[in-house]
């Protein structure tokens, strides 16, 4: 099976996979030496297996952007495959923990994950070869949601969408907190920066400025 063609910014390769049935963007991300990052396997662990496998990158952690059931479904299966850690920030382990509770109110089937391995925080950096990624915190949407900045390219989770934000109605959500996190963290960026949320296509800071209608 050959792989999807990833998206370039400048040395680094993102491919997008949606997954499971709430079609969550799970990430893969590489540098020229093939060495990266693979965040937020949310389901479909033998097809993000498999690209892993026809992409030939080495996967250094397994990063979340934030610990909702249907960005965490593949994790398990993952980290065990890969032999790779997991890095939550800790103000989401709750949500992280409560995964097959709240796949259960889908009547989705669901592998509770045990706890990630490591911490993220405010500011931290990831490096994979000449791949770097910096995590900002960015709550609102979940207590303990970050974002993955990178040279050029943002993952964003589920935060700033094409068109939208991300959802405030659910436990820990704050509508304000998530609006001024936006501005601070993303809208800082460069307008060319190319942001990759959590569902759906991907868009950019300049174009979600220019026409977002939550960010008027």
């Amino acid at each position: 099976m050959t792989p999807p063609t990833p998206r370039t910014h400048g040395s680094a390769r993102l491919w997008s996979v949606p997954t499971g049935p709430l079609q969550e963007n799970a990430l893969l991300v590489a540098g020229s030496q093939n060495q990266g990052f693979l965040i937020d396997p949310g389901d479909d662990a033998e097809r993000l297996l498999a690209l892993v496998r026809e992409t030939g990158v080495e996967v250094q952690a397994i990063l979340l952007t934030h610990g909702h059931f249907d960005h965490i479904g593949a994790v398990e299966p993952l980290r065990a495959a890969l032999g790779a850690p997991v890095y939550l920030h800790p103000a989401d382990l709750p949500l992280y923990r409560l995964g097959k509770a709240s796949a259960g109110r889908w009547n989705l089937p669901f592998t509770q994950p045990r706890d990630p391995e490591h911490p993220i925080a405010q500011g931290q950096t990831f490096t994979a070869g000449d791949l770097t990624l910096t995590a900002r915190e960015l709550p609102g949407h979940a207590p303990g949601h970050v974002i993955f900045v990178g040279d050029g390219f943002v993952v964003a989770g589920d935060t700033l969408f094409a068109g939208g934000i991300g959802r405030t109605d659910l436990p820990g959500g704050n509508h304000n907190q998530l609006i001024e996190g936006i501005g601070r963290e993303l809208l800082t960026l460069p307008d060319d920066t190319s942001v990759y949320p959590g569902h759906g296509g991907w868009t950019t800071v300049g174009r979600e400025k220019r026409s977002n209608p939550f960010l008027g």
